[in-house]
């Protein structure tokens, strides 16, 4: 049955179509089940099921297949793994972690503070994360190599009362929490955030929907890393911690089928379902575990359902006809939500008494003890019986879904209530019933002498139960979240292999796109560093000339190539590797950006450098994927971004959707990304040599870096390196590249990548048609010349009185005299970047407005950035000054036809890499 009738999502609907024409003979193969159940258990049962499903396809007998179970939970009893812990230690110390994650977020709200924080989202989670505290989340001193565990965001106050309680932490650290300036030394990060607290935190996910990408492609790069021979990782589990609600992010579950395609048995996603997104319920009319269930077995996953505590199971063994099961199963979440957020009494009305049977089950049974049946999430026996059966689950990843009560023991005020994200603090009532729910020797006294600072509670780190719990993180490797920085040294690329770089293409034509990779391909050969390096391209390889790496590096798969492939006659044939260096995620920049973040931190995650290189169609990277690339940056992800087919008018045919003229501004705003748009392949060799040593060179001091480089298609004779080139100049973002070679009127011109060469002509033309003077010069990164500029101005406003530093660009340009014409592929707004640092009359070209389908020139001709608009340009501002003829713009303008799109000539048709 479809989906969306009513609650027919709930059940998979397996004999709602079909006639029973034999109810006697039905009722016998039922029975046989049952004994064979009750004789032999479960796990028998399902043997004899699955072959009997088996055999039934075999003789093509339609059984359709099982996208939900009913809402009970996934392990029957007799399946259960013992729980192996002190249940009354684990207990104690989870309550002192409850009550003090809850009064860090409730002194954090006090008057002279009110920076927020979530108490609900860790109360309804604790067991969940507890029992993997306890038993299965493994330290870096672990013999394997620990876990990598992604935390939930709004969970973080949980990780932080756990850290107190393991002495990571002071009370003054807790008192901290979201001052990060203000209490610095003794700050803690809203979040998890790495880049505010590097020992600490590994994973950013609060920008929902990224942490499960990253989690699935975490679990992938130790696979990656354990087959090409760079680190043992089969012992290494990753845990996703996620809530219901997020699970409707598009990025959630959008690559869950890369996870069940590569068999990611490595990695367990742990939902948090508590039936209610931010500000109301996620499913009220339906069942989002149910939904859940259904999406993740049809992506390949194995499914583990904890839907309720141990107290249900008497009652279930008890539910002979079937009533109770039923009933669950067409309660919807609505319904489930406000059952906790009232009372037993409500409880055995509203949901036991919806028939005899179900009544009568309850009927020994007080209110209070109906209250106190538990959902699955808050037993640690059911929640530990489901890890330890997805670490030994083999073929598949794992996903457990987890029934919780957000804001679970804060009391009627908090539990179940829509509202229940937003509230932050707990009233002095609210308080004292915590408090006696915990237990938690905290007297009325020391709660009434100050509403908004009620005590943290520790027993003292000779107390059993802490001792207990220090002593099982000991057994599983060191405490948890922890991040390190340490890592393997790498010995950088040997000199040669920049030489293709600089030697420039001779005769042959060649974009700087072509440029990059032939020095990437050198650099993969390099003996020592080669294998480090990550190449990832999210498809079209051969679009960025990258097919040559097909042959020698080969593409990452972990099955091999089990296939004869079509072009296995050409030279550079697909071909697929487990053993493979290429990461080749498919039509997807969002998987390319994960595998990117996991490869760029793999220094601190596993102690092993790879140096990723993300290869994509420049439009489709910062504009479609910025969240994820802020991500990384949280992260402290290393590693070069290359956006290919850059520019507004260099890709021709392709149109609006794919003419990038402004991802240098969306890059701009990403602290940790360092922007260069080069012209030649020269340029490009020395800023990745320059990158490399800033990110594993020994005297670099800021190492958490990406290198974003935009390379163009369009081929153009690359030049060998100038001798005496200022490489200062190239790394710092603007170097002199042509000085004018007569004397006349003078102006300057910027250029930067692919204007370059229209900047040369302009010169040409100015000189021989106007005998103007033009200096031309290439501008490697006007984002980076701008944060220089800006920093020189911040130190110079931070130190009045002081001799106030000159920005680079102002250093460079000094003594170049005349107005200044800067040109790019890009928006105008690009070169402005630079216009306040700069002393001289200045003007911008540039493309801006949507892209579109033409040849070269007619575009440039149209966005009026070709090399006979920086001539009139140039003109204009001369005349204004009275150095050439006052109609020298108008001789110029008709001359070269500059309103006339079809007049246009600046580059050429040429579009291979």
């Amino acid at each position: 049955m479809a989906a969306g009738e009513e609650t027919s999502h709930i059940l998979s609907g397996l004999t709602n179509q079909l006639p029973d024409r034999d109810p006697e003979e039905t009722a016998e193969w039922v029975e046989s089940l049952d004994a064979l159940i009750r004789e032999q258990g479960t796990e028998r049962a399902q043997y004899i099921m699955r072959s009997l499903l088996q055999r039934a396809g075999a003789q093509s007998v339609g059984v359709p297949m099982v996208t939900t179970t009913d809402y009970v939970n996934t392990i029957p009893v007799d399946q259960e793994a013992e729980f192996p812990g002190n249940e009354e230690f684990e207990r104690r110390y989870r309550a002192y972690m409850r009550w003090n994650a809850a009064v860090m977020v409730h002194r954090a709200q006090r008057p002279d503070i009110g920076v927020g924080g979530h108490i609900s989202t860790y109360a309804g989670a604790a067991t969940l994360y507890e029992v993997g505290f306890n038993h299965f989340f493994r330290g870096k001193d672990a013999p394997g190599g620990g876990d990598q565990v992604f935390f939930q965001g709004h969970a973080s106050p949980g990780m932080y009362a756990r850290a107190f309680m393991e002495g990571r932490l002071s009370e003054e650290d807790l008192d901290g929490f979201r001052q990060e300036k203000s209490r610095e030394g003794h700050a803690l990060s809203s979040y998890p955030h790495p880049r505010l607290m590097p020992d600490f935190w590994e994973f950013p996910t609060v920008s929902m929907g990224i942490g499960p990408m990253n989690a699935i492609y975490q679990a992938q790069n130790n696979r990656y890393l354990h087959n090409r021979g760079l680190k043992d990782t089969s012992d290494q589990q990753v845990w996703a911690f996620l809530g219901d609600g997020e699970m409707d992010e598009p990025e959630s579950r959008g690559l869950l089928q890369l996870a069940a395609n590569e068999n990611l048995d490595n990695l367990n996603f742990v939902i948090n379902c508590n039936l209610q997104r931010l500000d109301g319920p996620v499913r009220g009319n339906g069942k989002i575990m149910q939904e859940l269930e259904a999406f993740f077995r049809g992506a390949g996953w194995n499914v583990i359902k904890v839907v309720w505590g141990r107290e249900w199971d008497d009652l279930l063994t008890r539910d002979t006809d079937g009533s109770l099961v039923k009933i669950m199963n067409e309660t919807v979440d609505g319904d489930y939500q406000t059952y906790k957020a009232e009372s037993g009494g409500f409880v055995r009305e509203h949901f036991f008494g919806k028939t005899p049977q179900t009544k009568d089950l309850v009927a020994d049974l007080t209110d209070d003890q109906i209250w106190n049946l538990k959902r699955g999430g808050h037993d640690y026996r059911k929640v530990y019986a489901a890890y330890k059966a997805a670490t030994e689950f083999k073929g598949k990843p794992t996903v457990i879904l987890a029934h919780t009560v957000k804001g679970y023991g804060l009391g009627p005020h908090f539990e179940g209530r829509n509202a229940t994200h937003q509230m932050k603090k707990l009233t002095l009532d609210d308080l004292k019933k915590f408090r006696d729910h915990l237990r938690i020797p905290v007297t009325d006294e020391e709660l009434e002498k100050d509403a908004y600072r009620p005590p943290y509670y520790h027993p003292g780190t000779g107390a059993p139960e802490i001792k207990y719990m220090m002593e099982r993180r000991a057994a599983l490797g060191g405490s948890v979240p922890e991040r390190r920085n340490t890592h393997d040294q790498i010995v950088l690329p040997e000199d040669k292999s920049y030489e293709v770089a600089k030697r420039g293409s001779g005769k042959q034509q060649a974009a700087t796109t072509m440029a990059f990779v032939r020095l990437l391909k050198d650099l993969m050969r390099d003996k020592n560093f080669g294998k480090h390096i990550a190449p990832i391209i999210p498809d079209e390889a051969r679009t960025f000339g990258m097919d040559a790496f097909f042959p020698t590096a080969k593409i990452y798969n972990p099955k091999g190539q089990n296939y004869l492939s079509v072009d296995r006659d050409l030279v550079l044939a697909y071909k697929e590797s487990a053993q493979g260096q290429l990461i080749h995620p498919g039509i997807n920049e969002a998987g390319a950006v994960a595998a990117f973040t996991a490869a760029g931190t793999s220094y601190a995650t596993h102690g092993v450098p790879l140096v990723p290189v993300y290869v994509f169609y420049s439009m489709f990277g910062f504009q479609r994927t910025g969240d994820a690339f802020w991500a990384a940056a949280d992260q402290m992800t290393r590693g070069f971004i290359i956006g290919a087919t850059a520019g507004r008018t260099t890709l021709t045919g392709e149109g609006l959707q794919h003419a990038d003229g402004h991802s240098p501004l969306l890059a701009s705003t990403n602290p940790a990304v360092l922007t260069y748009d080069p012209a030649y392949g020269y340029e490009i060799g020395h800023i990745i040599r320059s990158g490399l040593e800033r990110m594993y060179g020994p005297d670099s001091t800021d190492k958490n870096v990406m290198y974003y480089l935009t390379v163009y298609n369009e081929p153009i004779i690359q030049p060998a390196e100038p001798e005496n080139l200022d490489i200062e100049g190239v790394i710092k973002g603007i170097y002199l590249l042509a000085p004018a070679k007569i004397d006349g009127p003078r102006t300057q011109i910027l250029a930067s990548g692919v204007s370059v060469p229209w900047a040369i002509e302009a010169q040409r033309v100015l000189a021989d048609d106007w005998n103007v003077s033009a200096d031309v010069w290439s501008v490697t990164s006007w984002n980076e010349l701008r944060r220089d500029g800006l920093a020189a101005e911040e130190e110079a406003f931070l130190n009045p009185g002081q001799p106030a530093r000159t920005p680079f660009v102002t250093q460079q340009l000094e003594g170049a005299t005349g107005p200044i014409v800067a040109v790019s592929d890009y928006m105008k707004a690009v070169p402005d970047q630079i216009r306040q640092f700069v002393p001289n009359e200045f003007a911008t070209l540039g493309a801006d407005g949507f892209g579109f389908s033409d040849t070269r020139a007619a575009a440039r001709r149209f966005f009026k950035n070709d090399t006979h608009s920086i001539v009139v340009r140039a003109l204009e501002m001369l005349a204004r000054r009275g150095e050439v003829d006052v109609d020298a713009p108008v001789k110029a303008i008709e001359k070269y036809k500059l309103l006339n799109v079809n007049a246009g000539t600046t580059g050429n048709a040429g579009g291979e890499a």
